[in-house]
């Protein structure tokens, strides 16, 4: 009696970012583009995020 090989089916495991509780990739950008789908959205006086950093992030986006 020959022994079958079993050819086992492995998933592709594509590297995908951790999701947040909003569901989305936890990135600056995402939770707050998440936080307003979802109506969260902090004032400008509540905000977490200071005006530097948040212009420092802008120019880094692609025009």
């Amino acid at each position: 009696m020959a022994k079958e090989k079993r050819k086992s089916k492995k998933k592709k495991d594509k590297k995908k970012g951790k999701k947040n509780k909003l569901g989305v990739k936890n990135s600056l950008v995402n939770n707050i583009n998440a936080r307003k789908k979802k109506g969260k959205s902090r004032s400008k006086k509540k905000s977490k995020i200071s005006k530097k950093a948040y212009k420092k992030m802008q120019k880094g986006w692609k025009r």
